[in-house]
This record gives C-alpha cells, sequence and structure tokens, in this order.
C-alpha cells in the first residue's frame, strides 16, 4: 500500500458488519479487520494485541515504542465494525475510486477516520518515540451496538487522553448526547378479532404507554435543556405485535431511543410509567453524555491544528472513556451525514486532509 487511499480500499473490502439486528451479510464480525489492523500495527513498529471481548469479536490494541517509560498516554481509537449493509445501492466492500471518492460500507463511519489516523502515525515512523506522549491505537469492536469494545477498554487500561475516530470534519467533539436504548413490553390476553371485548389488545396498551412516556418526556427534556447540547430527543424505533390480523393480540414490544444530556432524570420517568402501568416491562442499556474541558491542552492543540471544538447530537466510544474519568473528545475527516447511507463514500481530498490534520497533530507534541 502506497497511500491512505489504498489502506481505506483495503479496510472497506474487508467485511466487518456488526452481527447485532440484521447485518446483511453471512459472515458479520470484526475479527478480520482487527487481524489486518495488527498485521499493519506490527510493520509499523508497534506491539500489537488481540484482545477477545465477545466470542470471535476482538479489540485490537497496540502499543508504540517510546523512548523513556513514564510519559502520559494518548490512545488512537476508531471504532472496527460498521452498521448493516442492508439496502445498499452500491457495492458494500468494493473500495471503488471514483469521480475523487472511495465508495464502501465504512468509508465515512468510520474506517475512512481509521485510514487517515494509520496513515499518519505510520508517516510518523520512528519518530513516535520521542513525542511527548506514549502513542497507542485500538481498533475497537462493537460501538454501532452497545459500545462493548470501548467499555472493556476502558476497564482494562487507563490513558490519560482518548482521541475517537468519528466523521467529524476535522472538528473536535469534545461533548455529545448520551443514549439509552428502552425496550418496552405489553401483554395482553388473545381471542377471535369478532369478539374484540373479550380480550385485551397488547398493542392498543402499547398505544397508551408510549402517548404516556412522550408526554412525560416532554415536560422532562424542557426542564433539563442543555446550554450547548440542547434539548434530548425521542424515537420510536421499533414496534413488532400480533401474530394475525383477526386474532387480538396478546404481545407487543417497542424500542425507544431516548438522547440524554446532563440533567434528564430519565430514571425518574420510566419509574413514573411503571407506576402507571404495572404490568408494563421495562429494560434500557444506557450509554452516558460526554463532556470534555474544551480548555484541556491537547483539545487546544486540536484546536490549534484546525478542529474547532463542537457539540454533537450523536454519542460514540468516547462517552465510554470519559466515564471512567478519561477526557475523551471525537474527530476524523469525512462528514456524518454520510454515514450509514445506501452509497456511503468519503472524499479523497477529505482523506488526505485528515492525514496532514493527524500528522501536525502529532507533530505538536514535543
Amino acid at each position: 500500500m502506497n497511500s491512505a487511499v489504498e489502506l481505506l480500499q483495503n479496510l472497506i473490502r474487508i467485511p466487518s458488519v456488526n452481527p447485532e439486528g440484521d447485518p446483511g451479510v453471512t459472515n458479520p464480525g470484526e475479527k478480520a479487520c482487527a487481524e489486518f489492523l495488527a498485521q499493519f500495527l506490527t510493520e509499523c513498529g508497534a506491539e500489537t494485541e488481540l484482545r477477545e471481548v465477545l466470542p470471535g469479536r476482538p479489540n485490537i490494541l497496540a502499543r508504540f515504542p517510546s523512548s523513556r517509560p513514564g510519559k502520559p498516554k494518548l490512545l488512537f481509537a476508531p471504532h472496527t465494525d460498521t452498521v448493516s449493509v442492508r439496502g445498499m445501492t452500491i457495492d458494500p466492500f468494493g473500495g471503488e475510486l471514483r469521480d475523487e471518492r472511495i465508495w464502501g460500507r465504512g468509508a465515512s463511519d468510520t474506517k475512512g477516520p481509521m485510514a487517515a489516523m494509520l496513515w499518519a502515525l505510520k508517516e510518523a515512523g520512528p519518530k513516535l518515540e520521542d513525542l511527548s506522549h506514549e502513542i497507542w491505537f485500538a481498533g475497537l469492536m462493537g460501538e454501532e451496538a452497545g459500545l462493548h469494545g470501548s467499555k472493556a477498554l476502558a476497564e482494562q487500561e487507563t490513558f490519560d487522553f482518548v482521541v475517537i475516530g468519528e466523521p467529524t470534519d476535522l472538528k473536535t467533539v469534545y461533548t455529545h448526547k448520551g443514549s439509552s436504548w428502552i425496550t418496552l413490553k405489553t401483554k395482553g390476553k388473545s381471542v377471535h378479532a369478532s369478539t374484540p371485548h373479550l380480550g385485551v389488545n397488547a398493542i392498543e396498551m402499547m398505544y397508551e404507554v408510549i402517548q404516556a412516556l412522550k408526554q412525560r418526556f416532554a415536560v422532562a427534556k424542557t426542564a433539563a435543556r442543555h446550554p450547548i447540547l440542547g434539548e434530548a430527543t425521542l424515537n420510536v424505533g421499533t414496534i413488532v405485535g400480533g401474530s394475525k390480523i383477526n386474532i387480538v393480540p396478546d404481545h407487543c414490544e417497542a424500542c425507544i431511543d431516548i438522547r440524554t444530556v446532563p440533567d434528564l432524570d430519565l430514571d425518574s420517568l420510566l419509574e413514573m410509567l411503571r407506576a402507571q402501568f404495572p404490568e408494563l416491562e421495562i429494560s434500557a442499556t444506557h450509554s452516558t453524555p460526554l463532556f470534555t474541558d474544551p480548555n484541556h491542552a491537547l483539545v487546544k492543540t486540536l484546536a490549534e491544528c484546525g478542529g474547532e471544538g463542537v457539540p454533537a447530537p450523536w454519542f460514540c466510544d468516547a462517552a465510554s472513556f470519559a466515564a471512567k474519568g478519561t477526557p475523551a473528545v471525537a474527530i476524523g475527516p469525512g462528514s456524518i451525514a454520510q454515514a450509514h447511507t445506501a452509497d456511503e463514500w468519503i472524499r479523497v481530498e477529505d482523506l488526505e486532509k485528515g492525514v496532514k490534520f493527524f500528522g501536525h497533530f502529532l507533530q505538536k507534541l514535543v
């Protein structure tokens, strides 16, 4: 490989679709991508290790040589998984170079930022040893569902600063919303649809639950409005229920995505819902909001390189490290508008700008 473009093409051609949900491939998972990165990083002079997080789904962790012990540890950490390829209008793993763009799943989110980071590290070579920080790299599995890789690494290792790779147009995301994925389940009683009064309609019950949740959420989000992140948001993503049109449904499940801000008391909101609907089943997974001090020395260094600080409405692996007290930000070339799209791409110009940006950032670590 002679360029970041070729590196990105190789990365795209390795399927690493997150297996949760409907991946759209028969061979999901991040292992092959992690193994490719291990070889590339080893050739760049790093000590590498695959650490399995879930069966067959490892993180790749690499440490570059350092001229002395005791330096603060700086981690570059994009994620290796991509979203589903179902419904894509281009070859998801083609890595085609056309119209000054590289096309394929992950081109923007987040193999483009990954390639820019890796190529900058490769170009820095032995100079990395003498920087002010000990340089680490991680390819994190499982970001697209659950943040499993970042949560595991944050438990295993301590870093002084983490730079997460995401397509941010080379702006430094120092704060973002958290995310809570709520699963609601209602149970009813099945009877023939010609006598619905004899049964209990679980779908209609779910409608009442969602309306009650939205009413309470409307009040809570206004009270918790954040001066930078704005208001929390709620989206009903899926509803599944019933078995047949002429049967009163005895079950219904709804999955809801709530993007949280620091002062939103979601636990109280769910407790009120439980009190109103005692038979309702509720389960939830949470990712906390991110806030890293924009006056942190390395955030300022990123800004000096052109990476102005901005908030974001989405969440990412940075939150896992921040939850452990580690300053973390997200930054990379490419636009979030291209993430998860049917014809995902990144401009060659933006990828090359990313390489220069990270190279400039490394040069400032003296």
